[in-house]
């Protein structure tokens, strides 16, 4: 009777263990696979980004209130046919799998486009904010690379989520890009911009602002490109797809049953209220040197690699959802002390006082930074498996439309707010860097720093409410590696179905040439 006991006892623990332990069992990705995955991760950094808004405002020089407006209705367009491009992508099954067509055949084409943008100056030099011809270009230009950009976006999101069916695997997969792709130097581009911008100000070197952009944008567009297409070129979807194609309206229950994608949209939607200029904006027009963004954080640099190393003991000790919580209010708590202490006698307007401050900040905020690039993507991938689990098939392109819907139509309310809150407290374009009136320094320093935290604080609220956590997350696992052990084995069969009617629909071709040949 013991004995027999002791027999059930060894195996309930057994089982229990084989259910924890379920997702951990392979790695699907090699080397090869990992170091073009980290390539892809570098080439989405590779850019100067940061310093777009100076290259409009002081170099191709739109009006704030009409970039508002062209904004509005390149935004408007793009929120429509989000939801038509997202139906096409789900609807897709091909030899190379669902998502990869996409990209691997997009790229290019995306780049040659975008070449286009830094060329602007040369299109229309000297010309007035106002200028017809040169708002017509910023307008189509915006509307074509949106549509373009939506297919390859929603396409490499959703190619993400498949690559590998474990969590762990992929949790490596995202903590090793994160890691390697700041050592291979994706932040170079950025680093070097800040001083090209200072060096130009100060006429130590006598170069325009306008050629710097054209050489920087078009050296970044063709390395973070080829970097990209790497990695498209050699991943594969591991997660199977179901031979039946989702209907749109399955696509819309995928969406509005996800409970975990919800949480994660709401979050991001109440976040997205945050008003903010860039610090980039801050450290030039009011501390008067991009450089010293770089400066205040070297003592900070060696803590952002370091700390994904806390990644795996924090997720032993901690569940996603506690870290996805506790890295959102520890960074806000950071920023606003940096805010109050800058608002104290005009310490914002003052380098030997806003220096220390920032490096502090830097140093002490960094210690979260690979907790919050890793458990914020693993978080969107979780929420793709979720969606099978529940409903028997992935919509990985319709989820992100949703998810990106929701998000697009508050940027483009938020980037108008951005345009007219320039213009209103005064900034005056294309002026000498360090010149604003004190009133609007005060301002940008501001929406750098406080106003973003206070304005996106609601944020964290759904986070609470996210489902996917402890016993829950390992069983939703352990009913997807059973599935797709079955769904797999579906599309084997069918391959080999749709085999044999190839070979027997030649052989009847072969005979027939066969047949006519005789008759000749």
């Amino acid at each position: 009777m013991d004995e027999n006991k002791k027999a059930v006892d060894e195996k309930e623990i057994t089982e229990e263990e084989a259910l924890e332990h379920v997702h951990q069992n392979r790695r699907y990705i090699g080397t090869k696979e990992t170091f073009a995955y980290i390539l892809n991760d570098f080439s989405n950094s590779f850019n100067i980004g940061k310093y777009g808004n100076r290259f409009i405002w002081d170099v191709v020089k739109i009006d704030f209130k009409i970039a508002a407006y062209v904004n509005i209705f390149t935004g408007i367009w793009d929120t429509v046919n989000d939801i038509f491009i997202g139906a096409i992508v789900d609807k897709t099954r091909t030899r190379w799998g669902k998502f990869k067509p996409y990209v691997l055949f997009m790229k290019i084409p995306l780049t040659i486009i975008g070449s286009l943008y830094w060329f602007m100056p040369f299109f229309f030099p000297d010309t007035a904010a106002d200028y017809a011809p040169k708002l017509i270009f910023y307008f189509a230009f915006g509307v074509i690379t949106e549509t373009a950009g939506t297919f390859s976006g929603i396409a490499q999101g959703g190619l993400m989520s498949t690559i590998t069916p474990h969590p762990i695997d992929r949790t490596r997969l995202i903590t090793q890009a994160n890691f390697w792709s700041g050592f291979i130097g994706e932040k170079l581009p950025e680093l070097m911009m800040g001083v090209f911008i200072d060096l130009i100000n100060n006429k130590i070197v006598r170069w325009k602002l306008r050629d710097l952009f054209v050489g920087m944008g078009l050296l970044t567009s063709v390395v973070a490109t080829a970097a990209s297409f790497y990695f498209i070129y050699v991943t594969r979807e591991r997660v199977q797809q179901t031979i039946e194609k989702p209907s749109l309206m399955q696509g819309f229950k995928a969406i509005f049953n996800n409970f975990p994608i919800l949480m994660i949209t709401l979050s991001d939607f109440l976040a997205g209220f945050g008003v903010s200029i860039g610090r980039s904006n801050y450290f030039i027009d009011v501390l008067g040197s991009a450089t010293l963004q770089t400066i205040v954080g070297i003592p900070a640099a060696p803590v952002s690699n370091i700390s994904y190393a806390l990644i795996g003991p924090m997720r032993k000790r901690f569940s996603t959802k506690a870290i996805w919580i506790g890295e959102d209010i520890y960074t806000d708590m950071c920023w606003l002390s940096v805010f109050a202490l800058g608002s104290i006698n005009q310490n914002f307007t003052k380098r030997k006082v806003m220096i220390p401050i920032f490096m502090v900040e830097e140093f002490v905020e960094m210690w979260t930074f690979g907790l919050r690039h890793v458990i914020g993507q693993e978080l969107y991938n979780e929420a793709m498996d979720y969606c099978e689990w529940k409903n028997g098939y992935r919509m990985e392109a319709m989820t992100s439309v949703a998810k990106g819907l929701v998000g697009k139509l508050q940027r483009i309310a938020m980037n108008a707010v951005q345009n007219l809150i320039m213009a209103k407290i005064g900034y005056i374009q294309g002026k000498t860097i360090g010149t604003q009136a004190l009133s609007t320094k005060w301002w940008i320093f501001a929406m750098g720093t406080g106003i973003p935290i206070i304005t996106s604080s609601l944020g964290v609220i759904p986070k609470f409410f996210y489902p996917l956590t402890g016993p829950k997350r390992d069983s939703m696992y352990a009913d997807l590696l059973e599935r797709r052990k079955q769904m797999a084995a579906r599309v084997t069969e069918a391959g080999d179905d749709l085999d044999e009617l190839a070979r027997i629909a030649k052989a009847e071709i072969r005979g027939d040439y066969v047949q006519n040949r005789e008759v000749d």
